[in-house]
């Protein structure tokens, strides 16, 4: 099994989006710059996320995205369906084709794994993530720094107009 990049970039710019929601919509630009996603990466994740009805983007000043519903309504399994990511185990893409154009003998243990793994990122929710307290602190963190490197760049713009 692996998740890969597109996958692992989209759960975690739709985290991002879930702890900060509460200001209103989010930024891609915010976005890219705590979670260290480039931009057009998080466009074209977004656009999927958006067909999936997971998202709906706000324009205008202030405009950004938000969320379709609620953080306790979307699943990490939603996420990374909505991205087209496979999460599939066996060596075959779930074809049976796997051996000789045969199912070989770990077709269906691998199979159950990918299904497994389905099941469980469908019973968390990003409000269950969004819970935890490491995942807030890491989140708190990353907002530090956002502010710290903002203050920094207005203390330099300043410095050169004087």
């Amino acid at each position: 099994m692996r998740l890969t990049t597109k996958g692992r970039y989209a759960v975690t710019a739709m985290l991002d989006l879930a702890l900060h929601s509460d200001k209103g919509p989010v930024s891609l630009a915010d976005i890219s710059v705590r979670q260290g996603i480039s931009l057009s990466y998080l466009e074209q994740l977004f656009a999927r996320l958006r067909q999936f009805k997971l998202v709906k983007s706000v324009r205008g000043p202030g405009g950004g995205y938000q969320l379709m519903g609620s953080t306790a309504d979307i699943s990490v399994a939603q996420v990374v369906d909505a991205v087209s990511e496979s999460l599939d185990a066996t060596r075959c893409e779930g074809k049976g084709n796997c051996h000789e154009g045969e199912v070989c003998l770990t077709h269906h243990l691998w199979e159950n794994l990918s299904e497994q793994i389905h099941r469980f990122l469908s019973e968390i929710s990003l409000a269950d993530l969004v819970a935890r307290k490491d995942i807030r602190a890491v989140s708190e963190l990353q907002n530090l720094r956002l502010r710290s490197s903002q203050s920094h760049a207005d203390h330099i713009v300043v410095s050169e107009i004087n």
